[in-house]
């Protein structure tokens, strides 16, 4: 089943919106991603590299003032100590909370396992009234020392690890960048494509339509349009088809009748010409001056009326294609010749001067001589009836050896024929401007029958 125009375009329309919602979903879980990781940076690993750094200076600052109390035995230095450890367990205990990892939550255990030991040597010593004893600065710097690896060995954990995080995100962003670029030109493209495919399939058989249209307004009926098309086109190619078949059957009446009509008028026509001719010839008797003229003019109106006559049977013989050339060797010149001498008598009758450019031999084509010399007796005809007194018809005869064709041209120095006039010309019964009141309208047959024989 055809789709018809909408849904095509409809379809169309939708593939194009799904692929372009799967584009967006692409780039949208992308973009979760990375928010994720940066989340993850700035709420977890950033601020826990920043506590422990801060654990590590307060745990400096509660060295000074140990040191500074052992030295001088100044309880204020005590109160300093205790704000400071005070601080140190509240960051620490905050710390433990959100650390989620196991190794960093079991360097922090190491951490707050080193200070509760730091915390009791210190309490120890400060109860002596005495001078520090000996062994207590080795001790005390060795936990130190200890928490201060452990801190470090917790930065560097956080520190990799963000590190590890900024690196996927950069390689995520830059892949993600490279993957939507490719899936946005792969859109347009496939965008481009659906609506090339839906304009050509509605396009095409439009244009056909178009043509077979034009070729019905210039006469040829016959053929009709076998496109695929939409369904609602389907109608209008159909419709165009059918108007094509009903136009080529009321062509063809219409031959049949002008050549039953010729066939009928031309046997009462050729009895009169050949009546007429007794008549001149005085069989029956003698004529006065003014009856052999009115005969004159019978015979050649009668004569006139059959050429007419044959020439519409022949034009319905040939677009019937029943028409039977007899193809045989064929001198042009003397064709040329001939129809010069038919019309020299009008020629000289309007001071029409007949100019012939022929070769020196004689020029043998293969061709229905008695078809060609209608031409050349119409085109001669046309020429002199257009061209004013004192003009020039010319009549060019030209063989060209390298194509093997010969090349016939009759031209006059008339007024022309108008643009609007061309695409006509060589249609049936089309009569163009007279431009004179002395030239006589034709009727309109001879240069169709020139195109049908050429």
């Amino acid at each position: 089943m055809k789709l018809s125009i909408f849904w095509r375009l409809a379809l169309s329309s939708l593939a194009i919106i799904i692929v372009v919602a799967g584009v967006n979903f692409y780039a949208l879980s992308q973009l979760r991603q990375l928010t994720a990781l940066s989340t993850e940076l700035v709420s977890y690993h950033y601020p826990s590299i920043d506590t422990a750094k801060r654990l590590l200076a307060n745990l400096y600052t509660q060295l000074g003032s140990e040191k500074k109390y052992l030295a001088v035995r100044d309880l204020a230095f005590v109160r300093d100590f205790a704000q400071e450890v005070d601080e140190f367990r509240q960051i620490l205990t905050t710390l433990q909370e959100q650390e989620s990892a196991p190794d960093g939550q079991k360097l922090l255990k190491e951490v707050d396992r080193l200070h509760q030991g730091y915390l009791d040597l210190f309490r120890g010593e400060a109860d002596r009234q005495a001078r520090p004893t000996a062994g207590y600065a080795g001790r005390r710097d060795a936990l130190i020392a200890r928490m201060t690896d452990a801190l470090d060995a917790y930065v560097s954990l956080h520190e990799t690890r963000a590190n590890a995080l900024v690196i996927d995100s950069r390689t995520r962003s830059a892949r993600a960048e490279i993957i939507t670029q490719q899936l946005v030109i792969a859109v347009v493209l496939l965008g481009l494509g659906l609506a090339g495919l839906a304009t050509y399939s509605i396009l095409y058989p439009l244009r056909r339509v178009q043509e077979h249209i034009r070729q019905i307004g210039q006469g040829t009926f016959g053929r009709s349009v076998n496109v695929e098309a939409p369904s609602d086109l389907r109608e209008l190619v159909d419709t165009v088809n059918w108007m094509g078949k009903k136009l080529q059957e009321l062509d063809d009446m219409k031959a049949e009748f002008l050549a039953h009509v010729s066939h009928e008028l031309r046997t009462p026509l050729a009895s009169i010409r050949e009546g007429t001719q007794l008549l001149l010839d005085e069989i029956p008797g003698p004529l006065s001056k003014e009856q052999r003229e009115t005969l004159r003019i019978i015979k050649d109106s009668s004569e006139r009326l059959i050429r007419l006559i044959s020439t519409l049977l022949d034009l319905s013989k040939m677009a019937a294609g029943m028409m039977d050339y007899q193809i045989a060797p064929t001198d042009l010149l003397r064709l040329a010749e001939t129809s010069v001498d038919k019309v020299r008598l009008l020629a000289e009758g309007k001071r029409i001067q007949i100019l012939t450019e022929t070769p020196s031999g004689r020029v043998w084509v293969p061709a229905d001589g008695a078809r060609i010399e209608q031409v050349l007796d119409n085109l001669l005809s046309n020429a002199l009836k257009f061209s004013p007194e004192g003009a020039t018809v010319n009549i060019r005869l030209h063989l060209d050896v390298n194509a093997g064709v010969a090349h016939v041209s009759v031209a006059d120095t008339g007024p022309g024929i108008p643009p609007e006039d061309l695409p006509h010309i060589f249609e049936r019964f089309y009569q163009g401007r007279v431009y004179s009141k002395n030239t006589l309208a034709g009727s309109g047959l001879g240069l169709a029958l020139v195109k049908k024989v050429v």
